[in-house]
């Protein structure tokens, strides 16, 4: 099975969740696109890197879904979640790229 390349995984995680979020207007539905997009990182994240890969970029994941909403108060909803989706799909690319 080939690879699923993480951080494009992480930031079409964060970018589709809300996006799904704010354009059906259920935040469930968007909370479930976030989700399982996590859950492919995640996977991914093991395969690569382990355990200690995983629980730190993992924690990211969830830091940047969690500050995207203070963020948005500040620059904007848009801005915020690719800011914070970039940074994610940044840091894992560096984690992860030579492994």
């Amino acid at each position: 099975m080939p690879r699923i390349p993480s951080p494009a995984v992480a930031a079409v995680g964060l970018v589709g969740g809300y996006a799904v979020a704010r354009w059906t207007k259920k935040r469930p539905l968007g909370g479930v696109v976030l989700a399982g997009a996590g859950a492919v990182a995640v996977r991914e994240w093991q395969q690569v890197g382990g355990a200690k890969v995983t629980a730190g970029l993992g924690a990211a994941y969830v830091a940047a879904f969690a500050g995207s909403h203070p963020l948005a108060k500040k620059i904007g909803a848009w801005p915020a979640v690719f800011s914070v989706a970039g940074t994610v799909a940044a840091a894992s690319w560096a984690v992860t790229r030579q492994k």
